[in-house]
């Protein structure tokens, strides 16, 4: 998906790798509080920015404790939609 690595849940995009990037979908509640964190910015895959996704650059996700975080955020949103 988006020319790399989708991780899905219950038929929904959760997260991935794009490239060098980590891309977590968090919905638009949680959007802007994501980019305010270090290394993320929105995901501009065509090359125009996506609404509640984000990418986030290796640096933003090289510890654990930083991934687990990303993780977190997107299976809380994901979750919360209807199953396909």
């Amino acid at each position: 998906m988006f020319g790399g690595l989708a991780f899905m849940l219950n038929g929904h995009m959760c997260c991935g790798i794009v490239g060098d990037d980590f891309v977590v979908r968090m919905g638009l509640d949680k959007f802007e509080a994501a980019l305010s964190r270090p290394h993320a910015r929105p995901m501009d895959f065509t090359g125009r920015p996506m609404r509640g996704f984000v990418y986030v650059a290796p640096p933003g996700c090289r510890l654990t404790r930083d991934l687990n975080s990303w993780i977190q955020l997107a299976v809380q949103f994901v979750s919360s939609l209807p199953k396909k």
